[in-house]
């Protein structure tokens, strides 16, 4: 294994997922006192395992046709656009955008 670039990944991701919309559905599941946190945990930690095999599958196609560094580009133009919507006040709220999917999935569980 590859040690470095381990780390690289694992230290991007977390900082990725800090106080990410990820992280705040999560946080709002586990707050329910009636839920198990272990329940919370692995479905939590299974969804963010099944993304990043994914992430990794399309990277990996990605890559047979499109050069590497014109990826790096392209996500870091990306980015950049992103932060500029935030910034202004564009994007959608990520705690209303969560709120709403947390209240849906509570009324659901409710009724069913």
């Amino acid at each position: 294994m590859e040690w470095k670039l381990f780390l690289t990944v694992f230290a991007s991701v977390f900082v990725a997922e800090m106080a990410d919309k990820t992280q705040l559905v999560t946080q709002l599941f586990a707050a329910d006192r009636d839920v198990s946190k272990w329940t919370v945990f692995f479905g939590s930690a299974s969804a963010l395992v099944l993304t990043s095999a994914i992430g990794v599958l399309a990277g990996a196609l990605l890559a047979q046709w499109v050069n590497v560094k014109l990826m790096s580009v392209i996500a870091g133009v990306g980015f950049i656009v992103i932060g500029y919507l935030v910034a202004f006040g564009q994007a959608i709220s990520s705690r209303a955008s969560v709120r709403k999917i947390v209240e849906r999935i509570r009324l659901e569980r409710m009724q069913g």
